[in-house]
């Protein structure tokens, strides 16, 4: 077996595959980029990033994701169009294709983890048939200095090339699929290059694990601390400035993505980050921008005639992407732990013009904004829509929750509880003065003031005012750089009947997508979501 500067290659005869093709183990990024070139996976950009295209899937295909069903999974999984059920003997007859597939190819087999505090880490293995998803995971996990010495806790087993071509008598919609195996502790990737599949796999995997084994609450969100150990957690779906936000130049970045809450604190799930690149500029996020350099993976980024990457050409995607080891951001908290935080942001892209630009949550509202993780689709992001859409994706991630939303929620309000002092707010990083079409996209530096404001608590001394229907108490001001009528979201319509229009209809959308949830959240919770007037009709 080939390998690269790690030592021994490991025995994957656990796998039970009968591997006749060349194997790679634990290659350097330089060499991984040579493979990938050889191969025709992808060029080499200006910056040193290796630029790749995943084919035809550029982002997850949800619908084709699996868990198996068995005596661990029946009763505990919150089973439905997210979490859809597989039967073992239909996983084996997959795993047996897979297996077969990829023992007849060159791989490339990588050792890494998840999880930066030692109680709760897991090995991993990813074997994959192409370098640059090597590289990814690379890039994405842990890089422990500790080999794996006998069979890792996890394994995932990916294979873009590999199409099913009978998949009904599988169980599954499409010749792509993954399946997740939480007894044999075995992701299957097949027919799909996207590399977010083998990240998000590993965070199902810790979504059921840690707060079902473990009582840690796992969130998606970014986290950063400030020199003197205050950390702030960053909520958002994608699109509304998650990554961006958390990019301070004054603070030390944790995580952009994933992490667990403990007794003890913050920790990072990742060892890298997977920033989007559309519109990126240096001017903008340049954290970012200049993280982007040879180790880093461009995904599906077009490049110019000379190899210059066009972060504006969307003809590919508009989800172009780059993933790069967390060390090559100038401020990143290389030990991926921190305090438990001071203040927790709710970031959500109102396309409705309704929501203040921040505002302070009760716990209750806390819990109640958790549960809805709300944000707004706008034209032109997905055929068919044509005007804001209200996207409800509970506790920031509903994509990639295995157990109910109500365990998550009890977890982060037992946290909220145990910790009177930590501030939750609801920051509208979207749209003000009008829908989107009519008003405008608030500042970014607007959205960084009044995020650092909070944080250093001088927000607190503001006189807040309370919305009359969603019950949100926001500020009048925030110091001289932010002018205050941009805080209040009714008086910059102009037009206060229109306004109170649309925030009827929005406070509706709330309503109703909560109703789901009623059966399983307090009294009290129901209670901190907008209210309608009953005088009115909607």
């Amino acid at each position: 077996m080939k390998k690269g500067n790690i030592g021994n290659a490991p025995d994957l005869k656990y796998l039970k595959i009968d591997y006749t093709g060349n194997v790679f183990y634990q290659l350097p990024v330089s060499e991984l980029v040579e493979h990938a070139l050889a191969n025709q996976e992808g060029r080499l950009s200006d910056t040193g990033a290796l630029a790749a295209d995943t084919g035809k899937f550029t982002g997850r295909s949800p619908k084709d994701r699996f868990l198996v069903e068995d005596s661990l999974t029946k009763d505990a999984v919150w089973w439905g169009e997210i979490n859809q059920p597989m039967t073992p003997a239909n996983f084996d007859a997959l795993f047996s294709k897979v297996a077969a597939h990829l023992g007849k190819k060159t791989i490339y087999v990588r050792d890494c983890a998840a999880g930066a505090d030692p109680a709760y880490q897991l090995s991993i293995r990813v074997i994959t048939e192409t370098a640059y998803q090597s590289i990814f995971a690379n890039n994405l996990f842990l890089r422990p200095e500790v080999e794996i010495d006998n069979q890792p806790q996890w394994s995932i087993l990916a294979a873009p090339t590999l199409l099913i071509a009978d998949p009904k008598d599988y169980g599954i919609r499409n010749e792509n699929f993954v399946a997740i195996d939480f007894t044999r502790k075995i992701v299957l990737i097949a027919g799909t290059g996207y590399t977010g599949e083998i990240k998000k796999s590993i965070f199902s995997i810790l979504n059921f694990i840690l707060p079902f084994e473990h009582n840690v609450l796992s969130m998606h969100c970014s986290a950063n601390t400030s020199k003197d150990g205050k950390t702030a957690l960053f909520f958002g779906l994608s699109g509304t400035g998650k990554t961006t936000l958390s990019a301070d130049k004054n603070r030390k970045l944790i995580g952009d993505d994933e992490h667990g809450w403990s007794e003890k604190g913050i920790f990072n799930f990742e060892g890298g980050c997977y920033a989007k690149c559309v519109g990126l500029t240096a001017e903008k996020e340049p954290e970012i921008y200049h993280a982007i350099r040879f180790g880093a993976l461009l995904e599906n980024v077009v490049l110019d005639e000379f190899d210059r990457p066009d972060y504006d050409d969307i003809s590919k995607t508009e989800n172009t992407r780059v993933s790069y080891p967390i060390d090559f951001m100038e401020n990143a908290e290389m030990s991926g732990v921190g305090n438990a935080p001071d203040n927790i942001f709710f970031l959500t892209a109102d396309a409705f013009g309704v929501l203040p630009p921040i505002s302070l949550l009760t716990v209750d509202q806390a819990v109640y904004h958790f549960v809805s993780g709300y944000t707004a689709k706008v034209a032109g992001t997905e055929v068919g829509v044509k005007e804001p859409t209200a996207a409800f994706s509970t506790c920031f991630g509903q994509a990639f929750l295995p157990l109910h939303p109500a365990r998550y929620a009890s977890l982060l309000r037992a946290k909220l509880e145990q910790n009177p002092n930590i501030k939750v707010w609801l920051v509208n990083t979207g749209w003000i003065a009008g829908p989107y079409g009519i008003g405008r996209r608030i500042k970014l530096n607007y959205t960084r003031a009044l995020i650092r404001a909070a944080m250093d608590g001088s927000l607190l001394e503001s006189r807040f005012n309370k919305h009359e229907i969603f019950g949100l108490d926001y500020p009048t001001s925030c110091g001289e750089f932010i002018p205050e009528q941009i805080l209040d979201a009714r008086g910059l319509w102009n037009n206060n009947e229109a306004y109170d229009m649309q925030a009827r209809r929005l406070a509706k959308l709330f309503i109703q997508n909560f109703e789901k949830f009623d059966d399983e959240m307090p009294a009290s919770v129901q209670m901190a979501g907008p209210k309608i007037p009953t005088t009115v009709l909607v």
